[in-house]
């Protein structure tokens, strides 16, 4: 083991590489803060047993032939559409993720952006710090309600479950619409499986939590756009190219969505400048799983299944 090297593209919590130094591995962690270039990565993995990547990382079949040695991908993450996993496959590496330890985390920032959104949050802090506040006014930044209201829940994975039993506490009604229908997922919240289709003509607030795949690529486009209830409102925590991003903008510039709550964005890192200019437009930095607890659990939770492959053993959350 005390031969073997880890590739680590960005710096992660202390708890998870502490795992790793205990069998006295060599450890190479990419020493900037920003993400790594593909020739960057190249250079650190081409002599490496692991590779521990973030999202941000695109380990293409470039990255994985530069490295003949290499045994096991983890991704620091719950998606891994950013790994090449068909032809990691046919190259006997495994690739671990990260499922389930970052679910309450992102489906908090699910609903804290479902908040600000339909309260108009962000204006209002904005409109507070310019000085405007001039005290109460009866139509000064009217929002929409949330207790009572319908939420279409786009994927009902772990965390589209988690979101609706937060949606249950605000007695919303739970449409969902996912690959199969889950029926104790619906007698636990009163969930009610519907086509997508149906979901987007009665949803109030529409929630994505899809992998993206080649199936959900652009899976909300001009068409869906234009069959949602006048003045819906736009969560996704998922990835942005679920999302036609210029059809969302037309939407939002038209007034048929009344806000949208992004943390995900088509092409990340690039975000549509266009974004920047809209006051219906809520944006957080991709911080879904970003809690101090969440994030050390993912550390431990990526490293520790790396290290089971290097011993030969199985890991717990094995993609290929």
């Amino acid at each position: 083991m005390k031969n073997m090297k880890v590739f680590i593209t960005r710096k992660i919590p202390q708890d998870g590489i502490d795992i790793l130094k205990k069998e006295k591995l060599e450890i190479e962690i990419f020493p900037y803060d920003r993400p790594p270039t593909k020739e960057e990565i190249i250079r650190g993995v081409k002599d490496a047993n692991a590779l521990i990547s973030l999202l941000t990382d695109k380990i293409d079949r470039e990255v994985i032939d530069s490295a003949p040695e290499l045994k096991v991908i983890g991704n620091y993450a719950v998606g891994y559409n950013n790994i090449d996993v068909e032809y990691t496959k046919k190259k006997g590496i495994v690739v671990v993720n990260t499922p389930g330890v970052l679910t309450d985390a992102t489906a908090d920032l699910t609903f804290a952006l479902l908040l600000s959104a339909a309260r108009r949050v962000v204006e209002g802090d904005k409109f507070m710090r310019e000085g405007k506040f001039k005290g109460w006014a009866p139509m000064l930044l009217l929002g929409k309600d949330i207790w009572g209201a319908t939420i279409g829940i786009i994927g009902a994975g772990r965390i589209g479950q988690a979101v609706a039993q937060r949606a249950k506490g605000f007695h919303m009604k739970i449409l969902y619409y996912s690959r199969r229908r889950k029926i104790d997922f619906e007698r636990e919240t009163d969930a009610k499986f519907v086509s997508l289709e149906t979901l987007l003509k009665e949803a109030d607030f529409i929630t994505i939590h899809t992998p993206l795949t080649k199936e959900t690529y652009h899976l909300l486009g001009e068409r869906e756009f234009r069959m949602m209830k006048e003045g819906a409102i736009l969560i996704n925590t998922s990835r942005g190219e679920v999302v036609d991003e210029n059809a969302m903008l037309k939407a939002l510039k038209s007034g048929k969505l009344f806000a949208a709550g992004l943390d995900v964005f088509h092409g990340e890192p690039h975000v549509n400048p266009e974004l920047f200019e809209l006051t219906n437009v809520v944006l957080t930095p991709h911080i879904g799983s970003a809690t101090e607890t969440t994030r050390r659990k993912m550390a431990m939770m990526v490293c520790s299944d790396v290290l089971r492959v290097l011993c030969g053993e199985e890991p717990e959350n094995r993609v290929v």
